[in-house]
């Protein structure tokens, strides 16, 4: 057998006292609901809950005109793939004001509503306490829903074993999970511009958008919505393919065609929260 470097070895023992800490902790939550995404954070909680509690947990995956119907597709077939008990349950976010208007605290109103839909769901089928999938790396970025998560009490396992994101994709590559490199993908909502309103139209247009993106072949992408104008981020390796004049002509066809008067292609590709850019930064830390 070839020797693994000490490094290596280190690094694998490490990961597996972080998954023994993970289940330890899961352990200790009894009757457990799992906030479900689908994505490969909220997918390894479900799967590792699962494994440790069986029937004793329930993940509950929220659905709204913010999630994509191939997003909720996929969550629902990984969940009976592997067996992890699933339900759908519905959110009304879009009625919140707070939500709608679209400012820095939007998320914040987003898992507010979530976690108190879950609450109601926790108290009316007896279980003691509600997960959801942030980890570690997720302390260093933009995410006031976590303000959302403290209020509400609700439990973070991956965070409390000091997992990041790249160890929560080994471990669910380990397990076999298809998801294990699944590219991340927040809600619809979070490719609308901060201050203007979230509504259905808006969502409905990035949703098409994206997935004609992804009928042309692209693989990560996001769809910027800035009112008349779009702006689309593609992956830099896939940015070539982009420029060239007959995709370009396709872009402005398709987008033009979803109501959009202008069609750009974003020359610094794509990355995760680029809207948070134009926020200030009292806004971020007041989100936090």
């Amino acid at each position: 057998m070839t020797c693994l470097p000490l490094r290596v070895k280190s690094l694998l023992m490490e990961l597996h006292a972080k998954r023994g800490l993970l289940e330890s902790n899961l352990r200790s939550a009894s009757r457990l609901l799992v906030a479900y995404s689908g994505g490969v954070d909220s997918a390894f909680l479900a799967f590792a809950a699962h494994e440790v509690l069986g029937p004793e947990m329930l993940a509950l995956i929220a659905d709204s005109p913010s999630l994509a119907r191939t997003q909720l597709e996929d969550a629902l077939h990984f969940a009976s793939e592997q067996q992890i008990p699933c339900h759908v349950i519905q959110t009304d976010e879009l009625e919140n004001p707070a939500y709608a208007r679209n400012d820095g605290s939007r998320c914040f109103h987003c898992k507010d509503t979530l976690f108190h839909v879950m609450e109601q769901y926790r108290d009316a089928h007896g279980f003691a306490a509600i997960a959801y999938g942030v980890n570690l790396d997720d302390q260093g970025d933009f995410r006031p829903g976590q303000a959302a998560a403290r209020e509400h009490h609700v439990l973070a396992p991956l965070l409390e074993a000091g997992l990041t994101k790249s160890e929560i994709r080994e471990l669910a590559r380990q397990a076999g999970l298809r998801v294990w490199e699944k590219p991340a993908s927040a809600c619809l909502a979070s490719r609308i511009e901060y201050g203007r309103p979230v509504t259905t139209e808006a969502l409905a247009a990035v949703e098409q958008g994206e997935d004609a993106l992804r009928g042309l072949g692209f693989h990560q992408h996001r769809v910027r919505h800035h009112g008349a104008i779009v702006r689309i981020e593609i992956a830099g390796d896939e940015l070539p393919r982009a420029l060239d004049p007959v995709m370009a002509a396709e872009f402005t066809r398709i987008f033009k065609a979803l109501g959009f008067t202008y069609v750009t292609l974003d020359l610094e590709g794509f990355r995760s929260g680029s809207m948070n850019a134009v926020l200030p930064l009292q806004a971020l830390k007041n989100a936090r």
